[in-house]
């Protein structure tokens, strides 16, 4: 494995490795929103500026965080992380945690990119989908032989394993000393943060992909089986469940009243939860593909990539289409927003930086692999995997 560092330079070319990846850098535009400094106490609808602690950031999925990345960006660094990865990064105490298709989970230093340490899977077990979640000093993530380890933050040791029956794409979510995740053997998961027993399991239809949500007291995730579900987070107790009729791999948004995701047969969805039904459909006219992508919601915008090549903002209110931004080939990507940006990656190979309110492009950097995992933002920082297996730093 090797890390790369490069000059930051306003206009640069960068050649990295022998996957051949040649990156455009160029100077961002200078105009732009202020996000707070750090989130306010008990906000668990934003990732706090200095930090990036799980898939979408925040205990309700919403995909934005407080850090607000620099005008001009630039690569800082990249490393190679291994065949690929899929997975979000994440990030806590200046440190980003990455797994990899090698079957690693890495520590790096975020200013850096240097190797903190490397914890790998036992029984030759790759990781996947699955994301890092960071809380109270331990890593927890799941892998494809359907094990959910956790691991010492601060040495990369080994705390304790969990297993299930079947792999594990969904990422853990981490609350009142409970690890919530689904597994592909059709069950969501509650398991004890520092023993790794089992608190409860709850069994749906399908496999469990989507990471769950958590707000009020409850644990919510739109599953594979065409039915978004409410758990009780203390004992595992279905309070209600809708019906969303097609199978769901996203993960959900919940805020409020209001939860939303795309599903594969083409739309994307927004539910009230106190009426337990469905608000409204979004469902493109002409382009009939699915949404695997994660939305993001920020200023009254539900934004999310869809299987179509394109990356929306529709009005969270009423489903209406309020900009649409063509890549290259389809958006696996889920989006983060900071300031008055969204940074999102494509299949095209390509990174991409729009500006929330017209959908215009402002930035992209070409990768040496398709980007099908999701960036980390945090400390003014960007980071985000690719397929070839690099590890990519934007500040």
């Amino acid at each position: 494995m090797t890390m790369r560092l490069l000059h930051r330079s306003p206009l640069f070319l960068v050649v990295l490795g022998v996957t051949g990846v040649i990156g455009a850098v160029g100077a961002l535009g200078s105009s732009r929103l202020t996000a707070q400094a750090s989130a306010p106490a008990g906000d668990t609808s934003a990732s706090p500026a200095g930090e990036w602690r799980s898939f979408r950031g925040s205990y309700q999925q919403t995909g934005r965080s407080l850090s607000t990345p620099p005008d001009s960006l630039k690569l800082l660094w990249s490393y190679q992380a291994g065949e690929t990865v899929e997975s979000t990064p994440a990030i806590a105490g200046g440190v980003v945690y990455v797994s990899s298709g090698d079957g690693e989970l890495i520590a790096l230093d975020l200013s850096s990119g240097v190797v903190r340490w490397k914890y790998k899977a036992a029984n030759n077990n790759l990781f996947g989908e699955s994301s890092p979640a960071v809380a109270d000093g331990v890593v927890y993530v799941g892998d494809l032989g359907g094990i959910l380890h956790a691991v010492n933050a601060a040495d990369g040791k080994g705390l304790w394993t969990f297993k299930t029956t079947s792999e594990i794409k969904s990422s853990p979510t981490v609350t009142d000393g409970i690890v919530l995740f689904g597994s592909y053997d059709g069950h969501l998961y509650a398991v004890d943060a520092k023993k790794g027993t089992q608190r409860w399991k709850v069994l749906t239809n399908g496999q469990v992909h989507a990471t769950p949500a958590v707000h009020g007291g409850l644990t919510f995730v739109a599953g594979c089986d065409a039915i978004f579900r409410a758990i009780r987070i203390a004992d595992g107790k279905e309070m209600y469940s809708i019906e969303s009729g097609a199978y769901t791999g996203a993960s959900p948004v919940v805020t409020g009243d209001r939860a939303y995701f795309g599903t594969f047969e083409n739309e994307v969805l927004a539910l009230d939860l106190k009426a337990r039904a469905i608000i409204w459909r979004y469902s493109d006219p002409e382009r009939k593909f699915p949404y695997y992508s994660s939305a993001a919601l920020a200023d009254g915008k539900v934004i999310l990539g869809g299987r179509d090549k394109m990356i929306r903002a529709l009005d969270a209110t009423s489903g209406k289409p309020l900009w649409t931004f063509a890549t290259r080939a389809r958006v696996d990507s889920s989006p983060v927003v900071a300031g008055d940006r969204v940074y999102i990656g494509s299949g095209d190979n390509r990174f991409y930086v729009i500006d929330v309110t017209t959908g215009k492009k402002i930035w992209e950097f070409t990768t040496g692999g398709a980007l099908t995992g999701s960036p980390a933002v945090a400390a003014g920082r960007i980071v985000i995997g690719a397929q070839d297996g690099m590890v990519y730093a934007f500040g």
